[in-house]
């Protein structure tokens, strides 16, 4: 049994004195947890996992279930949802997909846990999906930029998404926050958006005006927006090539799944190098900062989440909000990266949960408020 419930009444980090966020008008629930997370992340980090209670190892859509919940008794504190079924589909399909995922969100939100949306969405000038395929796909970003073909298109999907986050209320008719994380791993060649199929310049206007688009023109105020490329850097020179700017990002993350064991490769120095330079450059600006994905598929290493993963976030003293580890696949053997009941790391998952650092949803109290 954990012993640190956490009873957030008292925000620690006043209004006034705090990081400003990047939409000054955002909800009370939203500015909440914000700085709940920032102050949290001083001595503790949350706990996520990819498609957490929409489906898991050889099950989906169960009620009140997850492959976290199944080990632990509590799900994870973080709750990964995407965006990517809110475009490209028929209106119908969308309209349900909606529905499916608010419910989520909602859900998530009712029981005190959080939302993060990633956003796998199909290249919207060529066919290839989110991925990006020679010969088939195109350079999109400078299409759907302002001035660009695309750009109507552009805004037409922003429109969908700034609907589905208006739809997103509480039994309190409050509206649910979610940390928005657009474009990610864009620093390496498999996504359309992928820094090998755009320049420097049209990122940095997309990303603006997605920002501002959401935020003044459709007054969506229950996001925050996280940066995440993946781990091709090593200075934060590196890192920041492609950073939009402070006023236009509230979180600063990083993907990171070479460093931690995939292809049974192991360069724990280089991982914590890395989250140590977004960690402290979240503190210079006043910033969110988090470990946004990794994980080790199938999880051979019985002792992974001790020994790797839970060394790597102690030390330093980094103040990470979160660390998100990527789905359970329902039918494939092969493709999770949480344990479940009987998985070789359930035992060393167990110690994962009940150390102190560590939060899952059971964990937090009036993270809202």
């Amino acid at each position: 049994m954990k012993n640190h419930l956490l009873f957030l009444s008292v925000v620690l980090f006043s209004w006034t004195t705090c990081m400003a966020q990047v939409d000054k008008n955002a909800t009370r629930e939203t500015k909440a947890l914000y700085q709940n997370l920032k102050s949290l992340s001083q001595k503790h980090i949350l706990f996520g996992h990819q498609h957490a209670t929409e489906y898991g190892h050889g099950w989906s859509g169960d009620a009140e279930r997850s492959d976290v919940k199944s080990v632990t008794g509590s799900h994870p504190a973080v709750i990964g949802v995407d965006f990517s079924g809110l475009s490209d589909r028929p209106e119908e399909e969308i309209a349900k997909m909606k529905e499916v995922l608010r419910k989520n969100v909602v859900d998530t939100y009712h029981r005190g846990g959080v939302t993060t949306a990633a956003w796998h969405f199909s290249n919207p000038a060529s066919g290839g999906g989110f991925y990006w395929k020679d010969s088939v796909s195109v350079a999109a970003m400078a299409l759907i930029r302002p001035g660009g073909s695309h750009h109507e298109k552009y805004r037409q999907i922003l429109r969908t998404i700034a609907d589905f986050a208006g739809s997103v209320k509480g039994r309190d008719n409050k509206l649910v926050p979610i940390i928005f994380r657009p474009y990610h791993e864009f620093d390496g060649d498999w996504f359309w958006w992928g820094k090998g199929h755009t320049s420097r310049e049209d990122f940095i206007d997309v990303w603006r005006f997605t920002v501002s688009y959401l935020r003044d023109s459709l007054h969506v105020h229950n996001f925050i927006y996280a940066f995440s490329p993946d781990c091709k850097f090593n200075t934060e020179a590196e890192y920041l090539e492609r950073f939009p700017g402070n006023e236009w990002v509230d979180m600063v993350g990083m993907d990171d799944y070479a460093d931690f064991g995939r292809d049974g490769k192991y360069n724990l120095e280089a991982g914590l190098k890395k989250l140590k330079i977004v960690s402290d450059y979240a503190e210079k600006a006043g910033k969110l900062a988090a470990f946004t994905e990794t994980g080790l598929e199938t999880i051979p290493n019985p002792t992974w989440w001790t020994e790797t993963l839970l060394k790597t976030l102690r030390a330093e003293k980094m103040k990470l909000a979160y660390v998100l580890v990527w789905r359970n696949d329902t039918r494939s053997a092969t493709h999770f990266y949480a344990p479940f009941p009987g998985q070789g790391s359930a035992a060393d998952f167990m110690k994962f949960y009940n150390d102190p650092y560590t939060l899952f949803e059971k964990d937090l109290k009036n993270i809202y408020k």
